[in-house]
């Protein structure tokens, strides 16, 4: 190489005013301090950088990854999700004050035509009123999520586990009054124990101890005092039994339509339901 030459190989070659003596590690051109890239050896330009981020396998956030290698073994991510979303909520809860619970707990007006906010029927479902309601019902949610997210598949693990949160809120407004408020997933936890008692039933399963369960916890809402929405647990009850007969009965695949247009239409009943019922209890007043 000339001397004129190699004097031009010492400039950067983005940059021809900008003398340097670094040269990228994967096409030898010179590079100037703008134009480094660090690399594991040496450091690399902006073409060759581009180049293999372009040509780097994609690669999901280290949370998706391993929950996609827990979903691959087996385990209950729809569990482990809702359980991580409620204890978020809580933690907002506790930031923001009432706030978040103004804006998304549950109370029978939402269900009125003049103010229909049903949605509220499923976020209320992901607050909670004290740190031991949240353990309480996500110990529970733990406890059934195990067996009936892995025995329902994930899909109809969750529809059960939502339908029945709006079951719950179904029965607050057919039996509660149409003015209060009511948060907390006991509803829809009380749907999973609802749907498990039905398949178990089915199974030939020994009810006893879930039997002793139930009463205990529906006991507990009638205490006096005890500020515990016993009619979102019914509602819930009730709700969660009868998508647990809907999976019973259309459990072949032949009949996979027909369970989701069950399913479908269990949940415009419900909410048709709610609606005539909170309008007449309202004009009543």
């Amino acid at each position: 190489m000339s001397d004129a030459g190699a004097q031009r190989a010492n400039f950067c070659y983005r940059h021809p005013d900008r003398q340097s003596f670094v040269l990228c590690q994967r096409c030898g051109r010179t590079v100037c301090g703008e134009c480094q890239t660090p690399a594991p050896v040496g450091v690399v330009c902006p073409e060759c950088m581009r180049d293999q981020r372009a040509s780097a396998p994609r690669t999901k956030p280290a949370f998706f990854a391993r929950m996609g290698a827990a979903a691959g073994r087996g385990a209950p991510v729809v569990t482990y999700s809702i359980i991580g979303i409620s204890v978020v909520v809580y933690a907002l809860q506790w930031l923001l004050g009432p706030l978040i619970a103004q804006q998304f707990a549950f109370t029978p007006l939402a269900m009125s035509l003049d103010s229909y906010e049903p949605w509220r029927a499923l976020t209320s479902v992901l607050l909670h009123g004290s740190i031991l309601h949240l353990l309480l019902n996500m110990y529970t949610l733990w406890l059934f999520g195990q067996l009936l997210e892995p025995m329902l598949g994930r899909g109809r693990f969750l529809a059960l586990y939502l339908i029945s949160g709006l079951a719950g809120a179904v029965g607050v407004v057919l039996l509660a009054d149409p003015l209060g408020w009511v948060l907390g997933a006991s509803g829809a936890i009380f749907g999973l124990m609802g749907a498990f008692v039905v398949i178990q039933r089915r199974l030939g399963g020994n009810l006893t101890q879930l039997y002793i369960l139930l009463a205990i916890n529906l006991g507990i809402g009638f205490l006096p005092g005890a500020n515990i929405s016993w009619e979102a647990h019914l509602g819930g009850l009730v709700g969660g039994a009868l998508v647990g007969l809907i999976y019973l009965e259309t459990r072949s695949r032949a009949r996979r339509g027909l369970q989701i247009a069950l399913l479908i239409a269990l949940v415009v009943v419900l909410l048709v339901i709610a609606t005539v019922v909170v309008d007449a209890k309202l004009r009543a007043l």
